[in-house]
C-alpha cells in the first residue's frame, strides 16, 4: 500500500508526496465529503477549490470526486476511481466521512484499488483518521452525531484498519481544535492503544509491496 497521512493540507514532506506518487501528471480524486455537514455553501465551494489548488501546485491533475454519487455504488465508484492515480482525502468530520465511505461502498476501493497499489490513498486529519482500526475517541473531537442530507442516523465507529495505530492530529498546533485534541491523547493514553501524534505539518509516508 502507499499511504500519505498528513495532519494538516499537505503537510511539510511535499517531495515525499511526490515520490510516493511517481507520477508528474497524477490524476487525483479529491474528496471533500466530511464537509458535507457544511450548511455554508460558499465556504464549502472555496474550501474545495483550495484542495484542488493545492493538488496543482504539485504538478496533480485534480478532479473532485463526491462520495454521494456512488451511494449504493461501489462498484461504479471502483470503475470511476480506478481512472485515477492518487485519492485526496480532506479533513472535516471523521464519522461523516466514515459515514459516506460506507454507503459509497469506499471498502471495495480499498481492497480493489489501494492495497494492491493501484492507487495512493492520500488525505490529512479525518481523511487519515477513518484509516485506523477504530474511531473511538475520535469522538472527544468531532460531533459522531453530525447531519447532513443524504446520511442516515448512526455512528459506524469501526475503521478500517489499514494502518495500526491511533492517529491525534492537530497534536500541539495553532488549530481551533488542538485544545481538544489534548484530551483526546489524555484519552487514548489511558486505554493503552497504540497511537502517534502529529503537529500541523507532520506526515507518515507508508509504502509497502
Amino acid at each position: 500500500m502507499k499511504l500519505y497521512l498528513s495532519s494538516y493540507k499537505v503537510g511539510n514532506d511535499i517531495e515525499g508526496f511526490k515520490r510516493l506518487v511517481n507520477k508528474v501528471d497524477a490524476k487525483v480524486a479529491v474528496i471533500d465529503n466530511a464537509l458535507d455537514y457544511s450548511t455554508d455553501l460558499g465556504r464549502k465551494v472555496k474550501g474545495l477549490q483550495g484542495e484542488l489548488d493545492d493538488m496543482s501546485s504539485l504538478g496533480f491533475m485534480p478532479d473532485h470526486v463526491d462520495l454521494r454519487d456512488y451511494f449504493g455504488r461501489p462498484d461504479a465508484l471502483v470503475e470511476k476511481l480506478s481512472n485515477f492515480d492518487v485519492v485526496w482525502v480532506r479533513g472535516g468530520n471523521s464519522f461523516l466521512l466514515r459515514k459516506a465511505m460506507e454507503k459509497s461502498g469506499f471498502s471495495e476501493v480499498i481492497d480493489r484499488l489501494i492495497r494492491t497499489n493501484k492507487l495512493v490513498y492520500a488525505g490529512y486529519s479525518a481523511g487519515i483518521c477513518v484509516l485506523a482500526p477504530s474511531l473511538k475517541g475520535v469522538e472527544m473531537v468531532d460531533d459522531p452525531n453530525v447531519r447532513a442530507d443524504g446520511y442516515e442516523p448512526g455512528i459506524i465507529w469501526e475503521g478500517y484498519g489499514l494502518i495500526d495505530f491511533y492517529p491525534i492530529v492537530h497534536y500541539d498546533s495553532d488549530h481551533p481544535e488542538s485544545q481538544s485534541v489534548q484530551k483526546e491523547l489524555e484519552h487514548i493514553k489511558s486505554t493503552g492503544i497504540k497511537y502517534k501524534t502529529l503537529r500541523d505539518g507532520d506526515t507518515i509516508i507508508v509504502d509497502t509491496p
